[in-house]
């Protein structure tokens, strides 16, 4: 990939780029979820986007949380070039094997490899096949890849459909 996408950031440069705050959040927890500023808010400064995390009793258990949603958020609103001839990441080859691809959606690898795709889903006009091609894995592991997190696939179909292409199931 030309650009760094800020969801593959190390930890430490991507918080340098954001602004963090705490709050309360009211809910299961009892006294001390209510009575200490435990969620933990997270924004991104140039793209805006933000994640919050709050079901946890701890501030740095809720930051951990946060700072993984934030990733995700990253790699489906923030988009950059690749050249088509552009070869994955070293991450994405150490998660291929005989055209699979591999990572829990739990995974801290998860939103830099999500990132990953779509930024190539875009380079190639939403085209699953060609994009799929240009990563070394096939279309259904590709579009499987992509189901496990929902607004990731919907984002595909809603870019297809801009395109008059056909949405996929």
């Amino acid at each position: 990939m030309t650009d760094a996408h800020p969801a593959t950031l190390e930890l430490g440069e991507l918080l340098k780029q954001c602004t963090e705050s705490r709050t309360r959040r009211s809910g299961p927890g009892g006294q001390h979820r209510n009575r200490v500023e435990t969620a933990v808010i997270l924004k991104h400064s140039d793209s805006g986007v933000a994640a919050e995390a709050n079901e946890r009793r701890s501030h740095a258990d809720n930051r951990v949380v946060a700072i993984f949603r934030l990733r995700v958020n990253l790699a489906l609103k923030v988009r950059t070039t690749a050249a088509p001839d552009d070869r994955p990441s070293n991450l994405w080859q150490l998660r291929t094997r005989q055209g699979r691809l591999s990572v829990n959606p739990s995974h801290t690898d998860f939103p830099a490899l999500l990132a990953e795709a779509l930024d190539r889903l875009s380079g190639a006009d939403w085209d699953t096949a060609l994009a799929a091609e240009r990563s070394g894995i096939t279309t259904s592991q590709l579009v499987r890849f992509l189901k496990h997190e929902p607004r990731a696939f919907t984002l595909l179909n809603d870019r297809r459909r801009e395109l008059g292409l056909r949405p996929l199931r």
